[in-house]
C-alpha cells in the first residue's frame, strides 16, 4: 500500500524485454534506504518487487500483465520514474490509499494554469471515470492528485507547484501517456453495487443523493 506522495524521481537505466515480462534497472537513492530484496516500490504508479539491490540502483521484474496495463514497457533509458516505498504502520498518510495496481493508461489532452496551480486534462478509460468524482482522488503515474472535474470521457486534475517540481509530471506534454489508478474505496463501492445478486436497496442514485458520488 502507498500514499501517492513521491519520495524521489529515479532514472531508468536499462529495460530488458522478454517472453516473461520485463526487467527494469532503476537508478535511485532515497528509496534504497532500508529497502531489502522482496520489498515493494511503486514505480510511476505500478507496484514492483525489488529483486536485486546495489548501492545506487535496484532491479525489478514487471510481469506481462503489468507491461500490458501500464506505460512501463514503453519507457526508455534516461526516462524519469516516480518512486515511493510501501507504507509502514508509522507512516503519515499524506495523499490517499494507493495500491500500485494500475487501472488503465490515460492521455494528456490539455495543459492549463490557474494562478499557482497546473491543470491537466486526461482522457481516461471507463474503469477510472466510473469511480471518479470532483474533489476525489486519483493516482497519476503514482502521484496522488485531486480531481477538479469529471467529463464524459476525461477528468481534470490540479497540481500544486511542489508536485510539479518533485515528480515527472513536470515533463508532461499534450499526447503523453500516464498510468492511472482510480480511488480504492470508489472501486470497492462500485464492485459491490454491480455484483450479481446485489441488494436493490442501495443504488448509485441513492449514494449520489447522500453525497458519496
Amino acid at each position: 500500500m502507498f500514499t501517492g506522495i513521491i519520495e524521489e524521481v529515479g532514472v531508468l537505466r536499462r529495460l530488458v524485454d522478454g517472453e516473461g515480462g520485463a526487467v527494469l534497472e532503476i537508478e535511485a537513492r532515497d528509496v534504497l534506504q532500508g529497502t531489502r530484496v522482496g520489498d515493494s516500490i511503486a514505480t510511476s504508479g505500478a507496484c514492483l518487487t525489488v529483486t536485486r539491490l546495489a548501492a545506487d540502483r535496484f532491479w525489478a521484474d514487471a510481469m506481462p500483465e503489468t507491461v500490458r496495463r501500464t506505460t512501463l514497457g514503453r519507457k526508455r533509458p534516461g526516462d524519469g520514474l516516480n518512486l515511493e516505498r510501501a507504507l509502514t504502520l508509522q507512516s503519515r498518510l499524506g495523499g490517499h490509499l494507493v495500491q500500485g495496481h494500475v487501472d488503465g493508461v490515460g492521455r494528456v489532452t490539455r495543459l492549463g494554469r490557474e494562478r499557482n496551480a497546473e491543470l491537466l486534462t486526461l482522457a481516461a478509460p471507463p474503469a477510472v471515470l466510473e469511480v471518479s468524482v470532483p474533489q476525489g482522488s486519483v493516482a497519476v503515474d503514482g502521484v496522488s492528485l485531486t480531481i477538479v472535474d469529471v467529463e464524459r470521457d476525461a477528468l481534470r486534475v490540479s497540481l500544486i507547484p511542489h508536485t510539479v517540481a518533485a515528480t515527472t509530471l513536470r515533463d508532461l506534454k499534450v499526447g503523453a501517456e500516464v498510468n492511472l489508478e482510480a480511488d480504492l474505496i470508489g472501486k470497492y463501492v462500485r464492485a459491490y453495487l454491480v455484483r450479481p445478486g446485489a441488494s436493490p436497496g442501495l443504488t448509485f442514485e441513492k449514494l449520489s443523493e447522500a453525497g458519496f458520488l
